[in-house]
């Protein structure tokens, strides 16, 4: 009986407790003109429980009634206020003159002047802060902890350092789109050391805090990149569509970009993982060509590592290698995005350096032109033999960013002085370097891929190398490399630099093939349905296959293709599969032959000067054997690629399996990109 009234008397306590706990909202606002407050924060004393304001000033936080909140913002003397009866409490904050950080008003020039376009009302409020002015260059050039600041003229970005910009924090993945916020739309910079920063703004900001304020009072940081939607690849019924057809892709963009993310803790957008390109960033043990055709053909079919009831199929091409020496002589036209988007350290710094390692591969048959655009486009350099390295980079060096994107009087200008020194039997090709960021003149996925349609006639070959993050056109470069013959690589690292420009020269820059197109017919007395993994934007209509003005995919020196199927046997009962109506019309019948065959495989491709395809045929048997070392790496990849995806395939299957069979097929791995994966499968198992 005492035990019942005790547990009666709680539950009566936790009730009132309960009762008491309400909802309340309000308005932040600054005390002198009444303008709103966004970003400002609102805490219940003594705990973690805490709301920020809108872009409004207005907010919203349960409470009980007697707790204390208290109200504060960057530059302002906070309030407290106890909650009692009412259900709304506006508050208007007041500056504080006794401020505890760094303030840089007005971005002017390192004289001590300001940048004074008529005074706001914010600005007459901060008129007395100008005195900390001559403190800023001291403070800031090395005794605020975790901060730096070049002069004070622009910010040098810490990736550990918290940012808030009008009252919003960026996410630290992002740091680096502070660059773009321009100068002259900077009224101040608050600059708090991380004890101070701590106490304010929480753990985030242990490692200090530079809170912008800008003129207009609402900027917005906009993570702008994008990419093209892709719809994952279903199961097919064999008896009712028997063919796959589609483009090879040989571009490896995909997994580079993917490892940024990664490295640098940023939420993966399911469309950046094409899961093709992240297969084929490695290269697998596939023989030589030993015939006339410029690749050989590779098939393997083996137990599906994470399904009990399906099969994984590999089909694999290589490309013939050929020694840098023996390469036609290259006519290049380094096309190269100056504009004032490409001044991130990750941008053309970057892109400088990696363009010196190819500069210092090239012979003296050679011939390298230097296109540049920004608000319009130009010629730094005109055709110059590789074995004036000094000129060059000369030239390279002395490239600096800024204005607007005018990418397609660029790529107009490039291919002109291309076609203007074409060489006959020679390897001519367009290098574009940039962001994809274009924005004067032709600039959307349609222009683009018209233009450069148009421009492909002449012969001249396209490379695209995408840099940078933050606003980063993805979608635009894969469609300017696949319409214009070519390639496209991401660089976020000299190791993917000496990659793509080192250890992959030739590939890079000298194609075998061009237009290669696979199609698969499966065997419907063996195969139930199947699911091509991957090169969603990479598939044709089965009667493409022998069209041959029908634009595919190009395989340069060396490269290695491979593609991967997950199919379901005959009499297998699967999830996967719907029930299909009969048809009245049409019946299916299978031809009783071919019992030892699973599918036959095509192959069309066209010599690099030529118009007219060439086909080859391969046919698969349906012996399973145990996975190669190879078909381990691959599925493995494969499989991460389909967890990023959040894929319906993956069978729930955990990040324990990627990493599993990644060590299974890692091998000798002279390069260490297969031990680098597993490193980054790793790393991000750790943060998920």
């Amino acid at each position: 009986m005492k035990t019942i009234l005790q547990l009666c008397v709680v539950l009566l306590f936790a009730t009132q407790l309960n009762a008491q706990q309400k909802s309340i909202t309000g308005t932040v606002t600054t005390a002198s003109d009444g303008l709103p407050l966004p970003g400002a924060t609102v805490v219940i004393k003594g705990t973690s429980n805490g709301a920020q304001t809108d872009f409004d000033g207005k907010y919203s936080i349960k409470v009980n009634q007697g707790d204390a909140l208290l109200i504060s913002y960057i530059g302002m003397k906070s309030v407290e206020l106890t909650v009692g009866t009412s259900n709304t409490y506006d508050v208007a904050l007041e500056d504080d003159s006794a401020l505890d950080e760094v303030v840089v008003v007005g971005y002017g020039t390192s004289t001590g002047d300001y940048n004074w376009s008529g005074p706001s009302k914010a600005q007459l409020r901060r008129q007395e802060k100008k005195k900390f002015h001559n403190k800023v260059s001291k403070q800031l050039a090395g005794q605020a902890a975790g901060v730096n600041i070049r002069g004070t003229r622009s910010i040098n970005i810490n990736t550990n350092v918290l940012y808030i910009v009008d009252g919003i924090p960026i996410q630290k993945g992002y740091n680096q789109l502070i660059e773009e916020i321009k100068q002259d739309d900077i009224e101040h910079v608050n600059v708090y050391k991380s004890a101070k920063a701590t106490s304010m703004f929480g753990d985030s900001a242990r490692d200090g805090c530079i809170v912008i304020t800008t003129k207009s009072g609402n900027y917005r940081i906009q993570y702008d990149e994008s990419y093209a939607q892709i719809t994952e690849n279903d199961f097919e019924r064999t008896n009712l569509s028997p063919l796959s057809t589609f483009s090879i892709d040989v571009d490896k963009a995909s997994y580079s970009n993917v490892r940024r993310m990664i490295n640098n803790g940023q939420v993966i957008a399911s469309d950046a993982v094409k899961i093709e390109e992240m297969i084929n960033y490695f290269n697998y043990n596939y023989p030589q060509p030993t015939d006339d055709h410029p690749f050989s053909i590779n098939t393997e079919v083996t137990d599906t590592p994470w399904h009990n009831k399906t099969q994984l199929v590999r089909i694999g091409l290589q490309g013939k290698s050929y020694a840098d020496k023996d390469l036609p002589a290259s006519n290049l036209t380094f096309l190269i995005d100056v504009s004032g988007s490409m001044s991130s350290h990750n941008k053309l710094p970057l892109l400088k350096s990696a363009f010196k390692l190819l500069v210092n591969q090239l012979r003296e048959k050679d011939k390298v032109s230097i296109v540049v655009y920004a608000g319009a486009a130009g010629v730094v350099l005109e055709p110059t033999s590789g074995n004036n390295k000094e000129k060059i980079i000369s030239a390279l060096n002395n490239l600096q960013s800024g204005g607007s994107t005018a990418g397609g009087a660029g790529i107009k200008l490039a291919y002109k002085l291309a076609e203007k020194n074409f060489k006959k039997k020679g390897n001519n090709r367009v290098i574009l370097a940039t962001d994809g960021d274009f924005n004067v003149g032709a600039s959307s996925d349609n222009d683009m891929k018209t233009l450069i349609e148009e421009k492909r006639k002449s012969g001249v070959f396209l490379s695209v190398l995408g840099f940078g993050y933050g606003n980063y056109k993805d979608s635009k470069l894969e469609t300017l490399a696949d319409k214009g013959n070519g390639n496209h690589a991401y660089i976020d690292n000299m190791q993917e630099a000496q990659k793509v420009f080192g250890k992959e020269f030739g590939g890079t820059l000298f194609t075998i093939a061009k237009d290669v197109k696979i199609q698969v017919e499966f065997n419907p007395k063996k195969v139930q349905a199947y699911r091509l993994i991957g090169y969603e934007n990479r598939l044709l209509a089965d009667e493409d296959f022998v069209d041959d003005n029908k634009d595919a995919g190009e395989l340069g020196s060396g490269h290695t293709v491979t593609a991967l199927y997950e199919v379901i046997p005959t009499g297998i009962n699967s999830d996967y599969l719907k029930s299909v109506p009969n048809l009245k019309y049409t019946k299916t019948e299978t031809v009783s032959n071919y019992e030892d065959e699973l599918f036959t495989v095509k192959f069309r491709y066209k010599k690099p000067d030529a118009s007219k395809s060439i086909e080859m045929v391969h046919v698969q048997n349906t012996k399973t054997k145990e996975a190669s070392m190879d078909m381990n790496f691959a599925s493995a990849v494969a499989l991460f690629g389909m967890q990023l995806r959040n894929s319906k395939y993956d069978n729930n299957t955990k990040l324990v399996k990627v990493i599993e069979l990644a060590e299974k097929g890692r091998g000798e791995d002279k390069d260490g990109y297969r031990a680098e994966f597993i490193r980054l499968v790793k790393s991000y198992d750790n943060v998920n």
